[in-house]
């Protein structure tokens, strides 16, 4: 019991540790808060399997098991309305056409890499087992707006909390180097093949800095005063359309399911986001994401190593293959549409990674007039991503209700 309740905080109180982090050394800012959760969910897992510390049967392991579901269950569905609050999907009426024929471009590239890399593994090991098409689902999901989206995906679909473990593992494997191919310079390589000129994505009077400074993780002072209140005030609209989710599935199928719950949330969310006074609300979106490092620190302490099989690294290859055919195809698709090297790079990492990592990737730039339309891409994609996973898993044949 007493390994049990630690587990359990280091489960709550990680995310502070990393919190901390992110703002004191500016190397978490560009590796990322959810990769960092990771990691130390892995090196949890890890020590786990070497030393046999976390309670494996009997009442203290189904006691741990009951923790890590609770925690999975609930974090998601909290998180997606926190982070969707914050989002000025109004930028996006302003954002110019290329800016949409890069989102257009990524989309299609990945859904295309997706059903062609689905159909080209489906014979390989896995098969066509429903881990497999549930893979294919999350990752439509981590491709057009990231983590929120892959754990949200992952709950609708009811994988196996191994298979969403090695699955965002290998992701983070395959992407990291792609992230820190551009951070070292690899931007070149997109300026030279897509050589055009770059616009600013909206009206010169919008103060940039300050759209960055507010959308995306800012700890500071969440704490305090009147931020710590509105803050509660995100959390319990949060709650409330929870609660909605939960009602309509109860009333729709006579029980609760997944797929109601979460595609019923994120479109109320979206919808109050285009009110101010929501939208306004302060580090809603930080304790959105404090919800998904809780998560990503579940997910990744369940890790087991030793059912790395063949099977498994099907997975793998299989995001490898997505990852480098959907980068081909977006950028001919960008060339086809005479987009910039700069765009087509916001884009696609906003994209694949999510809003938080398009400022790091624009001060690598040094090119700010593209940072309104990284963000306008990665918005849309947070909007998107449940409801494009939804209907490939419709298309997979997966059982939705």
């Amino acid at each position: 019991m007493i390994t049990t309740i630690l587990i359990t905080l280091f489960y709550l109180l990680t995310p502070v540790l990393i919190i901390w982090l992110f703002n004191k050394y500016n190397w978490v800012t560009k590796v990322g808060t959810v990769i960092l959760a990771y990691a130390f969910g892995i090196i949890l897992a890890l020590l786990n399997t070497f030393i046999g510390f976390m309670p494996p049967d009997g009442e203290a392991g189904s006691i741990l098991t009951m923790v890590q579901k609770n925690l999975m269950n609930v974090c998601v569905p909290l998180a997606i309305p926190l982070m969707l609050f914050n989002s000025d999907f109004k930028l996006w009426t302003k954002s110019l056409p290329k800016t949409l024929a890069v989102l257009l471009g990524g989309v299609l590239s990945v859904i295309i890499a997706l059903i062609a890399g689905y159909f080209i593994f489906l014979n390989h090991d896995l098969g066509a087992t429903s881990e497999f098409k549930k893979v294919a689902v999350m990752m439509t999901g981590i491709y057009t707006g990231g983590t929120l989206n892959f754990a949200a995906l992952g709950k609708m679909v009811d994988a196996d909390p191994n298979t969403i473990s090695i699955t965002l593992a290998f992701e983070e494997i395959v992407t990291l180097p792609f992230i820190v191919f551009i951070l070292a310079g690899g931007y070149k390589l997109f300026r030279k093949f897509l050589p055009y000129k770059d616009e600013t994505s909206i009206e010169e009077d919008v103060d940039q800095k300050t759209v960055s400074e507010s959308t995306f993780e800012n700890y500071h002072g969440m704490f305090k005063g009147k931020n710590f209140g509105g803050m509660m005030l995100g959390l319990l609209l949060s709650i409330a359309m929870l609660g909605v989710g939960v009602g309509l599935s109860m009333l729709i199928v006579g029980k609760i399911n997944e797929l109601v719950v979460i595609l019923t949330i994120t479109t109320l969310a979206i919808i109050a986001s285009f009110s101010k006074k929501i939208r306004e609300l302060p580090k809603t979106f930080e304790l959105g994401m404090f919800f998904i490092l809780i998560f990503s620190l579940v997910v990744a302490s369940m890790f087991d190593v030793t059912k790395i099989d063949s099977s498994s690294l099907a997975i793998m290859w299989y995001i490898l293959f997505v990852m480098v055919v959907s980068i081909v195809l977006h950028l001919l698709f960008c060339k086809a549409c005479k987009v910039s090297g700069d765009l087509f790079t916001v884009g696609h990492i906003s994209l694949l990674c999510s809003p938080p990592f398009v400022p790091p990737i624009v001060e690598a730039l040094g090119n700010r007039k593209v940072l309104i339309s990284g963000i306008a891409i990665g918005l849309v994609g947070y909007a998107i991503g449940t409801y494009l996973g939804s209907l490939f898993a419709t298309f997979l044949g997966l059982p939705m209700f």
